[in-house]
């Protein structure tokens, strides 16, 4: 069932992508560092990878690159007096580094957390509750990559002596 859902906001994701008229304004290109972290990291850079290329903003041997790291903390959150609803917080963070390889400086840096919970199911056996957790990080790593993309949109890349 979650699988049917994912390829549906991925349907979505692709045709609204493809509705956007003009993609050509950024005069950069993009390339992506290595980003560690095994599966989060991965995902990260595929959420990247995929996102730039939609917005025609990458290019592997460009002289730009993304150094990013994503991070998840996850925290008990109870929600009433009664400790009938427990929640599980889980917060997700994006920090994003844009490097100039050829004038060896940093050009663009910012940080971004964002936070949803789930119910929690009252043992750990449960495999909603790793399914859960596995399912918000992704659609953390996908908000925090698309407002990151955005945000290119305003940008100037400049060596931060420069700016």
């Amino acid at each position: 069932m979650s699988k049917i859902k994912l390829l549906i906001l991925l349907l979505i994701n692709v045709s609204l992508i493809s509705c956007v008229s003009n993609t050509e304004n950024f005069n950069f290109k993009l390339s992506v560092a290595y980003i560690g972290g095994e599966y989060d990291g991965l995902v990260l850079s595929n959420q990247l990878k995929s996102h730039l290329n939609n917005f025609g903003m990458f290019d592997k041997n460009s002289e730009y690159e993304i150094q990013a790291n994503i991070s998840h903390t996850q925290d008990l959150y109870i929600t009433n007096i009664d400790n009938t609803s427990d929640r599980e917080r889980v917060d997700s963070s994006l920090n994003v580094k844009i490097f100039n390889k050829e004038l060896n400086c940093i050009t663009y840096s910012n940080s971004e957390t964002v936070s949803q919970f789930y119910v929690l199911a009252l043992s750990d056996q449960f495999i909603s509750n790793n399914t859960a957790v596995e399912e918000i990080k992704i659609k953390n790593t996908e908000y925090l990559v698309k407002k990151f993309v955005n945000s290119l949109s305003e940008e100037k890349l400049v060596c931060d002596e420069q700016k």
